[in-house]
Formats: C-alpha cells, sequence, structure tokens
C-alpha cells in the first residue's frame, strides 16, 4: 500500500481555474478550521437530502472528516459560507482477485447545490479528483454512486455487482444442516467493535471489497444520533467450535400487522462472515427469528449461499443492481497487479477521453495468472474498448461477453472468450458498504 496521504494533495489546478473563471472557489477544506469543518457537513447532509446535523451528529462524523481530502466549492454571493458543492476522497486498499490488494482513491460526498446546477461543477469536481489521483501516483478510483448515469463520462465502469434479498421467511424455511458454532447477543458497542474486526479480516478473500471505518460499524450498530432507527438496532455474532468470532450480524426489527397477527420484518444492516459456517448461522438466526416473517438485506454478494440454503427458493426474491463503480488511471500498475483464471495474450487498445489510461497495451497471462503489461506499438490490435469498459470488468465481477453484446467491446469471438476465461474471479467481488 502506498504511503501517501490524499490530504497533503492539493486541490487541481485545472479544475481551480476552470471555476474560478466563472467566480467560484474551489479549494481543499481546512479540517482545523471548526467554522469551515462544519458548513461543509452541513453541506453534504443537505447535498444527500439529510436532516440538518445536530451538534452530536456533527461530533459524530467529526473523525471521518478530518480523516479525508475534503474538496468544496464556494460562492462568495451566498451568505451562509456553506460549500455550494462538495467531495471527499481518501486513498484505501481495494481487494483484488488473488487476493493482493491496490491502492484506490476512494470517492465519497459528491454534491452540488440545486442553486448551482448546470454550471460544469461536478465535472470540475470529478475529473479534478481524477488528476489529484493521478499526480499522487494512485493507479484506480473508485466509488458507489447514488444515481447511476454520472459516472460513466468519467471513464468509471460498473464493475461490482451485489444482490439484494427480500424472503418470506415463512416460504423459503431452512434446508441446511446446525453449524457447529453458538450465537449470542451483544450491546452496540461490542457490535461496532465486532463489525469492524470481522470485516477487516473477510475483506481480504473477496475481490472488490475495502476497508470500513469507525463511523460506518458505528452507524450501522445503531450508535449514530442522527440515525433514526438507532434503537432498534441489535446485534449477534457467531462464535466457533474453538470460540473464536468469524461472523456478525446488525439488524433492526419492523413491525407490521396489529393485534395477534402482528408480525415483523428483519432487516440486515450488514452480515459479515469469514466462513461459510457463520455465514449459514447467521442467516439461519435470520430467517427462523420468532414473529419474523420477512427478512430482508442488501449489498450481498452474487454468489451468497443464502437461496440454497432454504427449501424453497422462490421464497427468496433476488435483485442484482450495481454497487461499486471503479476507474483505471495506470493501465501497467493496475493490471499487473491482479491474478488471472487463464493465460492470455491480447493487445488492448484503450480509449480513454482524460488521457489516462489511453493507449496500446500488451497484456500477457502466464499459466500461474501472473501479468505483464506494457505499451505497444504493435500493428494488430486484438481488443478495443474505453476505459470504462476495461474498468468493468477490472475485478471480474462482469463478463466481457455481455460488454460485448452490449458493443462496448470490439473484437473477435475467440478474444472475448480468452478475455471471459481470464478475468473471471472466484469468489465473485462483492462490496457490502456504502462509501
Amino acid at each position: 500500500m502506498t504511503t501517501i496521504d490524499a490530504r497533503d494533495v492539493p486541490a487541481d489546478s485545472t479544475s481551480a481555474e476552470r471555476l474560478g473563471a466563472t467566480g467560484l472557489d474551489y479549494r481543499v477544506v481546512d479540517v482545523k478550521d471548526p467554522a469551515s469543518a462544519e458548513a461543509f457537513q452541513r453541506a453534504v447532509s443537505r447535498g444527500f437530502l439529510g436532516a440538518e446535523p445536530t451538534a452530536e451528529s456533527l461530533e459524530f462524523g467529526r473523525a471521518t472528516f478530518e480523516s479525508r481530502r475534503n474538496t468544496g466549492v464556494y460562492d462568495s454571493a451566498v451568505p451562509d459560507g456553506r460549500p455550494v458543492a462538495t467531495i471527499d476522497s481518501w486513498i484505501t486498499p481495494l481487494t483484488l482477485p488473488g487476493g493482493d490488494e491496490l491502492p484506490m482513491w476512494a470517492i465519497s460526498g459528491v454534491t452540488v447545490s440545486a442553486t448551482h446546477r448546470r454550471r460544469g461543477i461536478a465535472r470540475a469536481l470529478l475529473e479534478g479528483e481524477l488528476r489529484a489521483a493521478a499526480s499522487a501516483g494512485v493507479p484506480i478510483a473508485g466509488l458507489t454512486v447514488s444515481e447511476a448515469t454520472i459516472y460513466g463520462r468519467y471513464g468509471f465502469g460498473s464493475a461490482i455487482p451485489v444482490m439484494g434479498f427480500q424472503v418470506d421467511a415463512r416460504r423459503a424455511g431452512w434446508a441446511a444442516p446446525a453449524a457447529p458454532g453458538r450465537l449470542e447477543y451483544i450491546d452496540r458497542d461490542a457490535l461496532a467493535a465486532e463489525l469492524g474486526t470481522v470485516h477487516e479480516r473477510a475483506r481480504t478473500a473477496r475481490p472488490g471489497q475495502v476497508p470500513g471505518w469507525s463511523a460506518r460499524w458505528g452507524g450501522m450498530a445503531g450508535l449514530s444520533p442522527s440515525d433514526t432507527d438507532r434503537d432498534r438496532a441489535r446485534g449477534v455474532r457467531y462464535r466457533d467450535e474453538a470460540g473464536r468470532v468469524t461472523g456478525v450480524i446488525a439488524y433492526t426489527l419492523a413491525e407490521h400487522g396489529t393485534g395477534a397477527a402482528w408480525r415483523h420484518t428483519l432487516k440486515v444492516r450488514l452480515l459479515v462472515a469469514e466462513t461459510a459456517d457463520a455465514t449459514a448461522a447467521l442467516w439461519r438466526f435470520a430467517l427462523q427469528h420468532d414473529l419474523v416473517d420477512g427478512v430482508e438485506a442488501e449489498l450481498r454478494p452474487i454468489d451468497d449461499p443464502l437461496p440454497w440454503l432454504v427449501h424453497d427458493q422462490r421464497g427468496v426474491t433476488q435483485t442484482l443492481h450495481d454497487h461499486g463503480w471503479l476507474r483505471v488511471l495506470d493501465v501497467p500498475t493496475s493490471l499487473s497487479a491482479r491474478r488471472y483464471s487463464a493465460p492470455l495474450d491480447v493487445v488492448l487498445r484503450v480509449q480513454d477521453p482524460l488521457g489516462f489510461a489511453d493507449g496500446d497495451w500488451r497484456l500477457r497471462v502466464d499459466s500461474d495468472g501472473t501479468a505483464q503489461v506494457e505499451p505497444t506499438t504493435a500493428d494488430a490490435v486484438d481488443v478495443e474498448l474505453d476505459v470504462s469498459a476495461l474498468s468493468s470488468l477490472y475485478v471480474g465481477g462482469v463478463r466481457a461477453a455481455a460488454l460485448h453484446g452490449a458493443g462496448r467491446i470490439a473484437a473477435d469471438a475467440d478474444a472475448v472468450a480468452a478475455l471471459d476465461r481470464a478475468f473471471t474471479s472466484t469468489p465473485a467481488p462483492s462490496l457490502d458498504i456504502w462509501y
């Protein structure tokens, strides 16, 4: 992992000049200035349509804010001093196929005030982050998105699909044998700690994952002052036969119905597990919980075993959707960092309007999955694609055949099949948090 701190990277001069020409001030926020910090946090909350933060909720998020590179766009005509646009970033490890990690420029908190739309601000924010990342030598950027139609124009590709589950617990039933360990209720503070500990161990086994942070776990555990369901948050951990905690679930219970027939829906905030036994035990706890006839969960791996743990799979409604988006900046570093599932020798022509990944690249993968990547001037090109498509392929969650069928990859059938064999990942990539 890189030792670079994103907070040490200055504001991008190109974006500063572009917005400055329209009377806007683009700058990295001084996290040590309480007034600037509060104004930024309040602007982010407003941008995501959140409630006006209380002093307690601002304090809860302070450590996260201070750990990141926060960039704001300011209009001197705005009287309250809040930025009219925000973005924050930090450098974090991204787990790759094969178990290695790559430094990733994580982007979050992207907002533009409704009063300042259609002024090129979002473009300046996103392109500014990519130039900052590239200048720091970070080979890839990533984000999770509230709107899926924005980020492809900046070279991001939807790379890490996830599954949502809605379970009719009565219909689904349970088919798997009982796991050999035991379950224990834990209080909120212990839940936050266990979520962080188990997640940090488990994330290195599945590509696409990134580390969480203290406020993320505290929020899931019901410790956030702004969480309207905080008093409903509960947690259970799974201990294996040796007494080691290898799984944790955070959830809430929502009542529906009245009188003698009242029932509940159990909403999983996070289920994180290191072993198949822990995963099965926590799913069984949720589906067989007293007075619960519905279970809902989001951000689950597409190869989650849940549909195969129950008697009737038709009791499990599965909804596939995009979640993790990636953006390759440095082709040789990114493509050589991961392991591949089959040998490959292709010349890729990558088109990148922003120039970071543009060029012809020869990708050679040997029999043990190790890759070498170098620029080439060879006349023969096997595969043509834009950087967004390459980014979608990167961690093995999107098939080359699907992109080819959509006109996103130009190649013959043999080259497409070779890409699919090489890039596929087992286990499937996943990302179980928002960032």
